[in-house]
Formats: C-alpha cells, sequence, structure tokens
C-alpha cells in the first residue's frame, strides 16, 4: 500500500510500508526540490529533535527503556543512544564537507557501537549530549549560504557523492524515525 504521509511542517513523504515497524514513518525519501523554506523547515525538525527525544523517554523505568522497540530490534535506551552517535558523526560531517572539497566521510559499524557499554547508560547522558549536538548543528545548517548548498561529500557506504541538502533531509528524518520508534513501542505498550 503506498501513503502520503504528513510528518510536519507541511512536508511529507511517500511510504510504502507503513506497517513495518522498522519504519514507522516510512523510508527517507530525498525531497529533490529543495528551496529555502524547505531547508529552514527540516533545521526547524533537527532543533526540536532533542526536546521530541526526552519527552519520548520521559517518565520511563529502567525495564521499560530496555524493552526492544520490536522483535530483533534495538532498545528504546540504545535507540537514544545511537540518536546522539548518529547526529555527531553527521555533524562531523556536515564539517568536513563545508570545510574540504569533496571529502571521503567514514563509516561505522552501528550495530557494534550499540553493543558497547555506554549504550547501558541512562539515556538522559545522551540527551544531554543531543542538545549540544543540536546546538551546533543548527548553527551550521543556519549559517549556510547559497554556495555551501552545492557542497558534497563522498559516503563509501553508497558509493556515491551526496549533497548537504540530502544531509540535512536525511538528519531531519532521522530524529523523527527514531522517536516514532520510542512513541510507537509507549502505545503499543500502553505506557
Amino acid at each position: 500500500m503506498t501513503k502520503r504521509l504528513d510528518i510536519g511542517k507541511g512536508q511529507d513523504i511517500l511510504s510504502q510500508s507503513m506497517s513495518d515497524p522498522r519504519y514507522p514513518i516510512g523510508k527517507f525519501a530525498l525531497d529533490p526540490s529543495a528551496t529555502d523554506a524547505k531547508r529552514q523547515s527540516w533545521i526547524a525538525e533537527l532543533e526540536a529533535t532533542p526536546a521530541k527525544v526526552r519527552a519520548a523517554v520521559g517518565g520511563l523505568s529502567g525495564p521499560q527503556l530496555d524493552t526492544p522497540y520490536r522483535d530483533g530490534g534495538w532498545t528504546a535506551r540504545q535507540v537514544v543512544h545511537h540518536l546522539v552517535d548518529s547526529h555527531l558523526n553527521a555533524l562531523c560531517r556536515l564539517k568536513l564537507a563545508l570545510t574540504e572539497s569533496n571529502p571521503t566521510v567514514k563509516p561505522y559499524d552501528e550495530a557494534a557501537w550499540a553493543r558497547l557499554a555506554d549504550y547501558r547508560l541512562d539515556p538522559a547522558v545522551s540527551v544531554a549530549l543531543l542538545d549540544g549536538v543540536h546546538a551546533r548543528f543548527v548553527a551550521l545548517w543556519r549559517a549556510c549560504g547559497p554556495d555551501d548548498w552545492a557542497r558534497t561529500f563522498h559516503h563509501p557506504e553508497h558509493g556515491k557523492d551526496l549533497s548537504l541538502d540530502w544531509l540535512l533531509q536525511l538528519y531531519a528524518w532521522h530524529g523523527k524515525h527514531h522517536v516514532a520508534h520510542i512513541t510507537s513501542l509507549r502505545e503499543r505498550m500502553g505506557w
């Protein structure tokens, strides 16, 4: 089933698999017609992410945080820690793209990182870090001028050069995607 899903601030995406718990808001789809107004909307989504994450995990007990959002999936706790790791890497990728000519970024093994000891910490540690990462992320995005939007970086996992528009849109979606993992778990479990 294909349906259009409103994801806020006038944005929507096409979703092929709304019943797939891996993609509660649908899979990422690049909007090829980025405008300044759309960019500002995506930046606002990024700015709101830490508060949405904080609200999503607010009041959850240890056992609730350690509940996977789906069979075989990460726990709510791991999702929060992953978010800050991913967005911190994205911040570094943005800075590289703004200061170097088409730099190659380093991928990392997200699943292996999720098994490390710091993923067992209280999620509040990562939410606090997410506040700082996003303050810096948003400041850089808001400072981008027309020449900056033409900049690219090379991502070996994708095997191609990617634009700053792709990076911005992906991470605006990524925050909402993982918040929805936690909120859909809460809904399903009646928390």
